[in-house]
C-alpha cells in the first residue's frame, strides 16, 4: 500500500518510482507550488521549496515531485512533512445526488 498524507481536502498518495509518460510542468504562483486554493477563504495548500516541482498529464492528473524533504502548508492546518518522492495529488469531492463539486476550504 502506498503512503498517504491528507491536509484538509487535499490527499497526497506517494507512488513507487516508475517511468512517466508525457508530463507538463506547472508554473509556480508567487514562487510557490499551489496544490489547491480555497474558494471561500482564499487560503491555499502550498509547497514552498526549490526542491519541488508540479506536473500534470494529459488526463489532468497532477503529480508532485520532491527531490528532498518539504512541507505542505496551509493557514488553517498543521504543516505536513513530506519525504523525497513522487506523489499523486487528489482533491476531495463532495457528493450531491445531482452533481459533484470540489469541497472548498
Amino acid at each position: 500500500m502506498n503512503t498517504q498524507y491528507r491536509q484538509g481536502d487535499v490527499l497526497l498518495i506517494r507512488l513507487r518510482p516508475r517511468r512517466w509518460g508525457a508530463l507538463t510542468r506547472a508554473e509556480r504562483v508567487g514562487g510557490r507550488i499551489v496544490l489547491a486554493e480555497g474558494e471561500a477563504t482564499g487560503h491555499a495548500h502550498v509547497i514552498d521549496s526549490p526542491l519541488a516541482d508540479l506536473y500534470q498529464d494529459r488526463l489532468e492528473n497532477r503529480y508532485l515531485k520532491l527531490d528532498g524533504p518539504a512541507q505542505l502548508r496551509h493557514e488553517e492546518h498543521a504543516p505536513v512533512a513530506l519525504e523525497r518522492g513522487v506523489y499523486r495529488i487528489v482533491r476531495q469531492r463532495e457528493y450531491a445526488p445531482k452533481s459533484n463539486r470540489r469541497v472548498s476550504d
